[in-house]
Order: C-alpha cells, then sequence, then structure tokens
C-alpha cells in the first residue's frame, strides 16, 4: 500500500488504538483505555480525521519533494561528462 492509498479514516483509527494501548505504558491514567473506534463520540473521530488528513497531505507533499529533487540529478554513474 502506498502513502497514496491510505485514508485519513484508516490513520485515525490506526493512531486511536496505538494511542490507547500505549497510554498505560506512558502513565496515563484516563478510564478512555477502554474506548474502542466504534464507542468514542463523533466529534473525537472527526477531529481525529481531520488531523490524519492534514498529517497525510504533509507527509504526501514531503514525498513529492523528495522525487522532484531527485529528478534533476543523475543516478551515479549515469552522469554525463565534458561538454
Amino acid at each position: 500500500m502506498s502513502l497514496q492509498e491510505v485514508s485519513p479514516e484508516l490513520l485515525a483509527e490506526l493512531f486511536h488504538r496505538y494511542h490507547q494501548v500505549l497510554a498505560p505504558d506512558f502513565g496515563s491514567n484516563s478510564g478512555a483505555n477502554d474506548e474502542n473506534w466504534q464507542h468514542i463520540s463523533e466529534q473525537e473521530k472527526n477531529r481525529l480525521i481531520t488531523a490524519a488528513h492534514l498529517a497525510l497531505t504533509e507527509l504526501r507533499a514531503e514525498v513529492k519533494r523528495q522525487e522532484d529533487r531527485g529528478r534533476y540529478f543523475a543516478k551515479p554513474g549515469e552522469a554525463e561528462w565534458g561538454c
């Protein structure tokens, strides 16, 4: 699966799941550890999905910048030298 195929909804759900699983390891005593994706409020889901959308947009832009940067330079051993 490429970065282009990752949906904000999937990323938000995975982030929420791992956030809940890791919370006790980082000293979080909130009672939300038992709250799975289906039981959180629509407002919270929308917030997480929007954050995931912004993160994916930024990541995709960075990947594009990296691809564009490499486009202007020859691969090792392929450069033509001389005039």
